[in-house]
């Protein structure tokens, strides 16, 4: 469903330009059509109806960390009590999540990752690192990220944003204000344990990447100083689709009782224990809403001339990506900035003799070209295979101002049953318990090790969805990279 709406989105966008007339006629059509499709699937479940209390973005503004956990510890306690009551029978499935007894159930793993946490390292503190999760995510995929800078002697606060980690409802009221105001909070508690003696690090993974940029960009756009002096980025939100813009179109006929359910572009089974399934169409709307302002923060920075205060930044990026406009990160973000030691990893695709057919060009080429045009202020580095008839992965570098790109073998291989990474993939190892291929051993669901077979639109979820890659092969190599960095950089600026 979210796939054709996305295409109607792309077709009013274009209409627009041809009069106000068609356009309004051309929208009473597809909001009717909209409101009848809502009427057609299973009812809304509890947690597609209730939404549970947090706290507003000018209380998260004024709340200290340990005060957001207490709040936030309220807000599980409330959820959990909320849909023990309200759950049929039909509900305690093995693969629901909302049920204890589930092996999709949180409480079947080490720890509910769902909310926020706090990694202390062994020894001396030798930096801070806020990590920022996805939209519909939990602070669950910052979680290797997070242990990796612990080892390295780093304190990791994985804050858990409003709306998420509890039921899809939640981001029909949480959005974007509160959002930002859970950076802002997290980020004041990572300057105190600080305290101006070690440098302050800041992680965001797709949404949480716009999020981490909005935060510095803002400050810079105010006159102050970053109190990041580092930032990591993987699949960063810069620039998502056109569909998103008029996403809330397709919300509209939710206004009236009998089709509530229009106001969710997915309504799924929430097999996942540390991500949303269904997804409602204010989320895609707030999701572009922070991506715009992101625009506006940085079109004001660099009007003031300050992008040079701008922190070095340290990107990973699939080639293709069906979130995001992956070249948008070079041309929106990268493009602009000035010689800052900032560098963006792209991880090409599989041009295997084989797989590289199968392919569509339009989407992968760009990056290739990117390696041959003119210099660039930031050093670009295109991780794949060293050819067609060779897996082997090899990293093609070209330092920043420079025309010569250097190639150095990684020592892997691009794997043969791999055609590309995609969006959600960056954050998680191939031994992740829950999104990696290797068998964890645990009586725990793990999507990463499922393989399905049957017939096409028998399943209620697209067959994409259980495709889609969702673990990195290339993590250690990503990991290494980040480590190196943390070594390079340790005092703050």
């Amino acid at each position: 469903m979210a796939t054709m709406w996305r295409r109607v989105a792309f077709g009013l966008g274009r209409l627009v330009r041809k009069g106000v007339v068609v356009v309004a006629l051309v929208v009473l059509v597809l909001v009717g059509l909209r409101a009848w499709h809502s009427t057609q699937g299973p009812p809304l479940r509890p947690w597609h109806t209730f939404a549970p209390d947090e706290p507003s973005a000018d209380v998260i503004a004024q709340d200290s960390w340990q005060a957001y956990i207490a709040a936030e510890n309220a807000t599980f306690d409330q959820v959990h009590r909320r849909l023990q009551r309200e759950m049929q029978p039909a509900d305690r499935t093995p693969l629901n999540r909302y049920n204890d007894a589930s092996k999709a159930s949180p409480l079947a793993y080490d720890r509910d990752w769902n909310r926020s946490f706090v990694l202390e390292p062994a020894g001396p503190v030798r930096g801070v690192v806020v990590l920022l999760h996805g939209l519909s995510d939990s602070p669950y995929s910052m979680r290797s990220l997070a242990e990796l800078y612990r080892r390295q002697g780093f304190v990791a606060f994985a804050p858990r944003m409003p709306g998420h980690g509890t039921v899809p409802a939640g981001l029909t009221h949480e959005g974007r204000d509160e959002w930002n105001a859970a950076v802002d909070m997290a980020m004041a508690e990572a300057r105190r344990r600080a305290g101006g003696r070690v440098p302050v690090h800041l992680v965001g993974y797709s949404n949480g990447g716009a999020l981490a940029l909005l935060h510095v960009m803002r400050r810079i756009g105010r006159g102050e100083a970053s109190d990041a002096d580092r930032i990591v980025l993987l699949s960063p939100m810069i620039e998502v689709s056109g569909f998103a813009r008029y996403a809330g179109v397709a919300g509209w006929p939710s206004m009236f009782g009998r089709y509530a359910r229009s106001a969710w572009l997915d309504q799924l089974p929430e097999y996942n224990p540390f991500k949303y399934n269904s997804f409602p169409v204010r989320a895609a709307r707030e999701s572009y809403l922070v991506t715009d302002d992101l625009r506006v923060a940085m079109d004001a920075v660099a009007k003031q001339q300050r992008m040079d205060k701008v922190p070095p930044i340290l990107a990973f990026q699939s080639v293709v990506d069906d979130t995001v406009t992956a070249q948008g990160v070079m041309t929106q973000l990268f493009d602009r900035l000035p010689d800052n030691r900032s560098e963006l990893v792209l991880f090409d695709v599989n041009h295997n003799r084989v797989l590289g057919p199968m392919l569509r060009t339009a989407g992968n080429e760009w990056a290739q070209a990117a390696m041959q045009g003119p210099a660039h202020a930031y050093t670009l580095t295109l991780v794949g295979a060293a050819s067609d008839d060779d897996a082997n992965v090899v990293e093609r570098t070209r330092p920043a101002g420079a025309n010569a790109v250097q190639v150095q073998p990684i020592g892997l291989a691009y794997p043969k049953d791999v055609y590309s990474l995609s969006h959600v993939a960056l954050p998680f190892p191939e031994d992740d318990p829950l999104y990696g291929r290797i068998p964890s051993g645990r009586n725990v669901l793990q999507l990463g090790a499922i393989a399905v077979r049957g017939e096409r639109n028998a399943l209620v979820m697209s067959e994409a969805s259980l495709t889609r890659l969702t673990w990195n092969p290339f993590y250690g190599y990503m990991a290494k990279r980040i480590a190196a960095d943390l070594v390079g950089h340790q005092q703050p600026n």
